[in-house]
């Protein structure tokens, strides 16, 4: 019976994991719609996490959930929300220097922090399928990068999406290793919080002032933003990491530069060529091995 319990456990989280994954994997769509629509990053990202703590909020009033924590509780949650402010951060400025799908393919360098950390600090050991998982899915976003990129990359906007993807992985190892006795609805509260103050506040120091949408067009895409990659993605995120881990939620990240490049496919015409088709299908691949295999 428990390792039943146990099985339907790790199911649920690797579902969780992958649908984590395609949601925050459409993050560059919103984003550069609304900055076609002349909104800069800070509006964007304020406008975004806005939204979402309202939404959740709403959540929570409809579950009837206490917004009580312990001290050590509202320590975790902060640094929960500085350190997703950053990774969001550093994301969206990147789009400004590089091409929204390279930068998501990047990002997915997450992975490889996330298991070196856990190696290093927590003397996580990864096992051969896990290390399998991880060389598939990074060839495999590699080649994803190598049919889109062309020329040098601009250095700012790699050093931007690198901080975004170490801040992004030690926000997955906090979440696994600091477990809060809360529901995911409660920690995302206050996570995106943070997230909304910390651009306010960023906003007022760089005297770069916050533009509401003021269009449909710019609120759908704030809405999307705040509904999909924001409150969707974070809330699955966080049973992921519980139920399977961190490294195999982040191998199972590799959804995100996927989803990207799906998306310049199907929506901005992009050229769908063999190398792009081998790179999915690695891609593919190490998220079934993980989701198979969530432990070694």
């Amino acid at each position: 019976m428990k390792q039943t319990i146990t099985s339907n456990k790790k199911f649920f989280g690797t579902i969780c994991g992958i649908l984590a994954a395609v949601f925050y994997g459409t993050n560059p769509l919103g984003a550069l719609k609304l900055y076609e629509q002349g909104m800069n990053t800070n509006s964007v990202l304020f406008s975004r996490f806005s939204m979402a703590w309202i939404i959740i909020s709403i959540i929570l009033i409809i579950r009837k959930e206490s917004l009580k924590v312990s001290k050590r509780e509202f320590g975790v949650l902060t640094a929960l929300g500085l350190l997703f402010t950053a990774s969001s951060m550093t994301l969206y400025f990147s789009f400004k220097y590089i091409a929204a799908g390279v930068a998501s393919t990047l990002l997915f360098t997450y992975p490889i922090m996330t298991a070196v950390i856990m190696g290093l600090f927590f003397k996580e050991k990864a096992g051969f399928k896990t290390i399998v998982a991880i060389v598939l899915s990074l060839v495999g976003v590699l080649l994803l990068y190598w049919s889109d990129a062309g020329g040098a990359l601009n250095t700012l906007g790699v050093i931007l999406v690198l901080v975004s993807a170490l801040t992004y992985a030690i926000y997955i190892i906090v979440v696994n290793r600091c477990p809060l006795e809360m529901s995911s609805f409660k920690i995302n509260f206050y996570v995106v919080l943070y997230c909304a103050i910390g651009m306010a506040v960023f906003a007022w120091l760089t005297g770069q002032p916050l533009r509401l949408p003021h269009n449909a067009v710019s609120w759908f895409y704030s809405a999307w933003l705040a509904v999909v990659p924001a409150t969707l993605s974070l809330v699955l995120m966080v049973y992921a990491s519980k139920y399977v881990g961190a490294t195999p939620t982040a191998i199972l990240g590799a959804l995100e530069p996927l989803t990207a490049v799906l998306i310049g496919i199907f929506v901005f015409n992009e050229a769908f060529g063999l190398r792009l088709a081998i790179g999915i299908v690695l891609i593919l691949s190490a998220v079934i091995i993980t989701a198979y295999h969530p432990k070694d």
